[in-house]
């Protein structure tokens, strides 16, 4: 199948290629268009139009979340928001029949209230990054309401076209040749309108009657929890540093859990995704395990060959350096600790059970030992 990826260049893009490149025909669309092994052409936005025929759209390009609030609202919304207009509208031009959305679950809570958080959370992000998300998610299903009205309104077209065939198959059953020396008139009494038919509904094909080809499309809103694996970027790398220098980790005496997702974990699904016919819908994605800083710490810092130099230091102490961080802008800052510290566990089962499967493939364990492999690399 011919697939296309925005922002193909990125990580996730980069280890998409690598899993997707021997089973079908990629193509890029991206603000950079370097040559790339497994892609056939990358184009960039204002050749949208010119693509060959795509049966698989992936829109990963986006604004990522800047932990140092140094990005204005407006470019989040004209990347994550416009971006995600102009190709789902592309899309429902387009002759692709699936779309696959990269959203995040920050779009549904920037805290997990609870003790776990699923796709049935109203949402309430909190800053840019996760509101231009969820307006992207929000323009997504204004669309698939109006084609589910639109759906309706076809089927209702051809029930009525079918009742009306059914009424005149009976009215033509009943109307036997006759002859004037038989009959006073020409044909046996015929029912009226209102003659009791079977429901047409059940009588129409279920897979086969013609719908419009729109109705044919599936589109997926994926919230995925914090991907790491080769080529990640982000606060894993701050992490990463701080165990190879030999510094102490001081966040040991908060106790918390968090869920990831291995990029290898994240590339079965959209293969599953791809290659089956799943429902459409909003889906978490993440590891099936969950992880605290200090497991974490730990695994990296047997991965590198380090000594897990945790320590646990008063929590009222280290809040106080990380409000000053903010301040002066030092890399604890208030923001970067909650998000190092807080729980915020994800349920992966809508997604489990839609594809069929108990178990993500790759263990968090895993995972995480085959992404600092690659940093240590």
């Amino acid at each position: 199948m011919n697939i296309l990826i925005t922002g193909i260049h990125g990580f996730v893009g980069s280890n998409l290629v690598s899993a997707l490149k021997d089973r079908h025909s990629i193509y890029g669309l991206d603000i950079v268009s370097p040559l790339k092994d497994g892609v056939i052409k990358t184009f960039s936005w204002p050749e949208l139009n010119d693509m060959p025929i795509m049966d698989i759209v992936i829109h990963l390009a986006g604004k990522a979340h800047d932990t140092k609030n140094k990005t204005g609202s407006k470019v989040y919304f004209d990347i994550n928001t416009g971006l995600t207009q102009t190709i789902y509208d592309w899309f429902l031009t387009s002759e692709a029949k699936k779309f696959i959305f990269f959203s995040s679950v920050k779009a549904a809570a920037d805290r997990v209230v609870g003790n776990i958080l699923t796709e049935d959370v109203v949402p309430s992000p909190k800053g840019p990054y996760g509101e231009s998300k969820i307006a992207a998610e929000n323009y997504i299903l204004s669309k698939e309401e109006v084609r589910g009205k639109r759906q309706e309104v076809s089927k209702e077209e051809v029930r009525g076209k079918r009742q009306e065939v059914s009424k005149e198959a009976v009215r033509e059953a009943f109307l036997l040749p006759t002859t004037d020396s038989q009959l006073s008139t020409t044909h046996y009494p015929l029912p009226t309108t209102d003659y009791p038919l079977p429901n047409t509904d059940y009588l129409l094909p279920t897979t086969n009657y013609p719908l419009p080809t729109t109705d044919l499309k599936k589109t997926y809103i994926l919230r995925p929890c914090m991907i790491h694996g080769p080529g990640n970027k982000g606060n894993l790398i701050l992490l990463y540093n701080v165990i190879k220098k030999g510094i102490p980790y001081p966040l040991g005496a908060f106790e918390n859990r968090r869920s990831f997702t291995s990029v290898d974990n994240l590339c079965f699904v959209i293969s599953q995704l791809i290659e089956k016919d799943i429902a459409s819908g909003i889906y978490n994605v993440g590891d099936d395990e969950s992880l605290s800083s200090n497991e974490l710490i730990t695994l990296m810092a047997n991965v590198m060959g380090k000594p897990d130099r945790i320590w646990k230091w008063n929590k009222s102490l280290i809040q106080l350096a990380a409000k000053i961080g903010t301040v002066l802008h030092l890399p604890l800052n208030t923001e970067r600790l909650q998000k190092l510290t807080e729980n915020y566990i994800v349920s992966n089962a809508k997604l489990k059970n839609a594809l069929g499967i108990k178990n993500m493939p790759v263990r968090a364990e895993d995972g995480f030992r085959k992404t600092i492999s690659s940093i240590n690399n």
